[in-house]
């Protein structure tokens, strides 16, 4: 019996499925003359396959700092963080640039548009230098700014485009690798109410139909509202 229970133990174990992101005792410091700032503190977070988690706090509470060092922007000053069951520590730049590139996709606060590129150009940008066939990427970038609602706008500059239109546009852009992870920081924070909730759903449903998961810090309830989880930050912790 005892050999049984076990063995059925090992299966569960088995197919347990592996996190998208594993964060395990991370910390950032910062030197400031003196002083010793930390930005965060021990930080233990866990995001599976298909959640739509949400770090919320204050400013200053960490969350942009943890997004950007899940992403690969910055690296912690101590622990571990694993992407699809990879740890970070152990790659070198280019292989942890390559993981990034296709693996994770950015949502910018300030959208992050060329301003003399199109819509669909904006799109492509990520794998514009990459050997994909012209062709293709083309297709597939159109497709992407008709899933968010764009296809009317795909030759129009950022300039002549709203603010929802270019997060919409940034969110395209997120998925023009096939991203396993999105990661959103402040998404909202330049958006009325309606053009914020509208934004939100549509990271919300990527989740759902495309099986994306996905990471935004916000201060905004309307993300957390959407969110499947709610992560809340203070002082560069977890609480």
């Amino acid at each position: 019996m005892t050999a049984i229970d076990e063995t059925a133990v090992q299966v569960v174990a088995d197919t347990e499925p592996t996190p998208v992101v594993d964060v395990t005792d991370v910390w950032k410091l910062h030197k400031l003359g003196d002083e010793v700032v930390k930005a965060l503190i021990a930080v233990e977070l866990k995001v599976m396959p298909g959640e739509f988690v949400c770090l919320m706090g204050p400013s200053g509470s960490g969350k942009s700092t943890l997004l950007n060092i899940i992403g690969g922007l910055d690296r912690p000053t101590k622990g571990t963080v694993s992407i699809t069951g990879r740890d970070t520590a152990t790659l070198t730049e280019s292989q942890f640039a390559a993981l990034r590139h296709d693996t994770v996709g950015f949502i910018f606060q300030s959208y992050n548009l060329i301003p003399f590129l199109s819509a669909v150009e904006n799109v492509e940008l990520p794998l514009m230098f990459q050997p994909y066939d012209r062709k293709a990427l083309r297709k597939r970038a159109v497709e992407l700014l008709e899933i968010v609602g764009l296809g009317h706008r795909i030759h129009h500059q950022p300039t002549k485009m709203s603010g929802g239109e270019q997060q919409r546009t940034a969110i395209a852009r997120s998925l023009i690798s096939n991203p396993t992870l999105v990661l959103a920081d402040e998404p909202t924070a330049n958006l009325d109410h309606r053009t914020g909730e509208t934004v939100v759903r549509m990271l919300r449903d990527l989740c759902s139909t495309l099986g994306v998961t996905v990471v935004a810090s916000t201060h905004d309830p309307t993300v957390a509202d959407e969110a499947s989880r709610v992560v809340r930050m203070k002082d560069g912790q977890i609480v």
